[in-house]
């Protein structure tokens, strides 16, 4: 499965400052297979290691930190010569131990030559909760996500597809109505099937998309099972309620996060270290309240109101339980958890591009659904998930912030038109 961050790992092979590399992302992102291809065709061998299972490495770890003397064990125990620039070193879910990610600081100080990845699904849970010493400066690290829209395509084999999205963002020019069409009706089934690899490459063996919804209900169970294996028991409780809360969160006029659909008497006191685990473990993406549309933008963050989307729309959609139909539906349906539902889509993508997630509020009046900061300029972003797009609230910001233009995500085709730069949903992963 051809993936984006592969570009990344082929750039970190080639830097010759380069230091251990620490891969984060959710749990069954692909992770583990990806830097595995990235082994087999960029190095002569592989050495995998499993932290969750390497116990007796584990062991001596605990003891010994020298990165001559970890070769020198790794050679003997597994029976495999480790040669600096042709073995790639892979130690998979780290966070189950603490003194691999501490050798790794060794590594890059006495052995930089050695090529090292590291990845875990709960690292930044381990490090909070668990207060592991984290050997900052020392590492690279890259961020991992599900597929975007664009990877969802590759996966389908349509990349002409996704070249010509590409071209017409670009040019700002309207899309043939057929290819248009075709593009709404991918993003349809992307909406459903999301960009876990596993729920996409059940979708594209079958066809089917209700054989993607028990990939779907697996993944939702191993991450249950996190919240159980990875906090205590009264915090695991307090996860599962935040987490099984979101679609009623979205589900509101005002999708601002509510302590009290949680629970009755619900505080920040009591769940947020709950919704901590969360983000730090990859399952939630927290967008935060923007007091004012200036640059630069993190300087105006409100650190007291947010949203929390899923970090996946086909897990969304499959907890969420709405009705495969009522997505893929032609005619606009008056759906107002179907337009959140769209956000969460968008926030996804946006979040792929490593963008830092924010709305704007006005007194109450006026909301903007997604606030960027590209380069010099801030621009607002509104999302719609049909073709009705009446809003005074881009404009509003445009005005008082003197955005040189706005833009508009729906099911319209591309466009310009008083300021606003209107984007077909499934070119979101464009801007």
């Amino acid at each position: 499965m051809r993936r984006k961050i592969s570009n990344s790992l082929v750039e970190w092979k080639n830097d010759t400052k380069r230091m251990p590399l620490i891969i984060n992302g959710a749990r069954q992102v692909g992770k583990t297979y990806i830097v595995e291809q990235f082994g087999s065709e960029h190095y002569e061998s592989l050495l995998y290691l499993n932290m969750e299972i390497e116990t007796n490495l584990c062991e001596f770890l605990e003891t010994e930190l020298s990165p001559k003397k970890i070769i020198q064990y790794l050679e003997v125990t597994k029976m495999q010569e480790i040669i600096p620039g042709t073995t790639l070193i892979f130690f998979d879910e780290i966070q189950a131990c603490e003194k691999a990610l501490t050798s790794l600081k060794y590594f890059s100080e006495q052995m930089p030559e050695y090529s090292i990845i590291a990845a875990g699904s709960l690292l930044g849970v381990a490090i909070n909760r668990e207060k592991y010493s984290f050997p900052v400066g020392k590492v690279n690290e890259i961020n991992m996500y599900p597929l975007d829209f664009e990877e969802f395509l590759w996966a389908m084999n349509m990349e002409k597809l996704a070249e010509e999205i590409k071209f017409h963002y670009a040019k700002n020019e309207t899309m043939p109505e057929a290819l248009h069409d075709v593009a709404l009706d991918m993003y349809q089934k992307y909406f459903i099937v999301g960009g876990m690899p596993a729920a996409v490459v059940m979708f594209v063996e079958t066809e089917s998309l209700f054989k993607v919804q028990p990939v779907q209900n697996n993944i939702l169970n191993e991450y249950i099972a996190d919240m159980a294996k990875y906090a205590d028991p009264t915090t695991s409780v307090k996860i599962r309620a935040c987490y099984n809360s979101i679609p009623a969160q979205l589900a509101k006029e005002n999708t601002k996060f509510q302590y009290k659909v949680v629970q009755r008497g619900g505080t920040a006191t009591i769940f947020g270290e709950a919704i901590e685990w969360l983000i730090l473990a990859g399952i939630v993406r927290k967008c935060q309240r923007l007091e004012h549309g200036y640059i630069p933008v993190n300087a105006y963050v409100d650190l007291i109101n947010f949203k929390l989307y899923m970090a996946d729309i086909g897990v969304l959609t499959l907890r969420s339980k709405m009705p495969l139909q009522v997505v893929l539906s032609p005619i606009d349906v008056d759906n107002t958890f179907l337009g959140a539902m769209t956000e969460n889509y968008v926030a996804q993508a946006f979040v792929a591009k490593e963008y830092d997630l924010l709305y704007w509020q006005s007194d109450g009046k006026a909301e903007v659904d997604f606030v960027l900061q590209i380069g010099d300029a801030v621009i607002p972003v509104e999302v719609k998930k049909g073709r009705r797009n009446r809003s005074k609230s881009l404009g509003l910001f445009v005005e008082k912030y003197e955005s040189p233009y706005a833009i508009r995500i729906s099911k319209k085709n591309f466009g310009f038109e008083n300021g606003i730069k209107s984007v077909p949903l499934y070119a979101a992963f464009c801007i």
